[in-house]
């Protein structure tokens, strides 16, 4: 058994004093009864809850996998932009969310949406050695001078890039495949050649490939054997 305001603020971004706030006005409820003081103990695997009309997650941490459109930025708030927590149902936006990882507003594809910062940690961190693969249009031809370029390391401003693979599949397309998250990092690798990148897509993370069921612009939330794949590396 655990105190309402306790379990409260671990699942939302509720701050205790605000909890005590809104248990006064009589906006949370646990078990559809109306809870009447802070200290008032529940089993935090069984109890319902809902604050000002909205039901509060009790799971530790959930993982949402969405397939991210143009035009949102990786951010949890941005004044003047739109960003990817717009397009998380709202069931999950008491808790404490965010991006693992950042796409840039113009890139698509396969993005973590979680609260657990250790997972998000895991599979961000270079040392981790987690894979992320994305598919690249470029405005001018594919050489076999970016793929050697790309194995040995690129030396970006900032320092050297670890070394990464790149498959050409067309005269203007390719994949790459890196295991770092650098700022504009592919763009930038590119660029040392002369190149745009046109199109960005990212497609797998760790051995977990952007599931099919996902559309552009959907989100879901991961199953078990999907965050073990993500986690996996090569």
């Amino acid at each position: 058994m655990k105190r309402i305001d306790k379990i409260i603020s671990e699942h939302t971004h509720y701050t205790r004093s605000e909890i005590k706030k809104l248990i006064s006005r009589g906006a949370v409820l646990a078990n559809d009864e109306r809870v009447k003081k802070p200290e008032d103990k529940y089993d935090e695997n069984t109890v319902s809850i809902k604050v000002n009309g909205n039901e509060i997650d009790t799971r530790e941490h959930v993982y949402l996998i969405l397939n991210k459109p143009k035009g949102y930025v990786s951010a949890t708030e941005d004044a003047n932009q739109s960003t990817v927590l717009d397009l998380v149902p709202d069931k999950y936006k008491t808790r404490s969310i965010f991006p693992a990882g950042r796409l840039d507003k113009d890139t698509t594809g396969l993005m973590l949406i979680t609260d657990d910062g250790e997972f998000a940690h895991n599979i961000l961190s270079p040392k981790k050695h987690v894979k992320k693969e994305y598919e690249v249009t470029l405005d001018i031809p594919m050489t076999e001078e970016m793929v050697v370029g790309f194995k040995e390391g690129i030396d970006l401003k900032d320092g050297e890039c670890k070394s990464a693979i790149l498959e050409i599949t067309g005269e203007y397309t390719g994949n790459v495949t890196i295991v770092e998250g650098r700022y504009h990092q592919i763009k930038r690798m590119f660029g040392c050649f002369g190149a745009k990148v046109i199109e960005l897509n990212r497609i797998c993370m760790g051995n977990l490939y952007l599931p099919k069921d996902i559309a552009l612009g959907e989100i879901r939330e991961a199953t078990p054997e999907e965050l073990e794949k993500i986690q996996e590396r090569s």
